[in-house]
């Protein structure tokens, strides 16, 4: 078995979507004062690589912990995306190119490259993002959620979050921030993506790894 990871390292000063605060982490035990080691950390819910709920753009929309534990795992298939031009939109046709393997994936993973950019201030703009007609498809498939190399779905400057509404209102989640897609498998593998629970949670950093024979 292998485990490929798939996720940003959480740390102070680390990239955070622009307005965000970057994490705090702060000694509250010292191994000289208390015989052990302990941190408290502040950090907002959409930091690194995390996951996006309805919760996050609806009101009523269900929390992260309102999910069950076998919504953060399942069957995916990555979509190469890589090559598209700054503010393309990955459309339709990327997905059909996979036929039935990607009607069948519990998870589509959009593999734009972008992730290389991580730690530069390019990062943030002009990321590919999803068409409206790759977010139908998506919602038609009924699969468990989809995930992101980039800082989310929705273009920086889009603050009504078009995009988001429009998956997210289907009842799945959206995973964002991910790493190393490239070296995922290109058939199908066992994708987990296991986040906090917090009460009430409109989103939380998450461990994302693929997992191969």
């Amino acid at each position: 078995m292998q485990v490929i990871e798939l996720t940003h390292t959480i740390s102070e000063g680390m990239p955070v979507f622009p307005g965000d605060l970057p994490p705090e982490l702060a000694a509250a035990d010292s191994y000289e004062e208390s015989g052990f080691r302990q941190a408290a950390l502040k950090i907002y819910t959409h930091t690194g690589t995390h996951i996006d709920p309805p919760a996050h753009v609806y009101p009523h929309g269900r929390t992260l912990d309102a999910f069950p534990a076998g919504q953060f795992a399942g069957s995916a298939l990555v979509i190469d995306c890589r090559g598209l031009p700054a503010g393309a939109e990955i459309t339709v046709d990327a997905i059909e190119a996979h036929g039935s393997a990607a009607r069948e994936a519990d998870f589509l993973l959009f593999n734009t490259g972008w992730d290389r950019l991580w730690g530069e201030e390019a990062y943030f703009r002009g990321y590919p993002c999803l068409g409206r007609g790759a977010i139908d498809l998506i919602l038609s498939l009924g699969c468990k959620g989809i995930g992101l190399d980039t800082p989310g779905l929705d273009p920086v400057e889009d603050a009504a979050l078009t995009r988001h509404r429009l998956l997210l209102a289907g009842d799945i989640i959206c995973v964002e921030n991910l790493a190393n897609l490239g070296a995922c498998p290109k058939g199908p593998f066992l994708f987990c993506c296991l986040p906090l629970k917090i009460a009430g949670s409109d989103g939380a950093p998450a461990r994302a790894v693929a997992i191969t024979d």
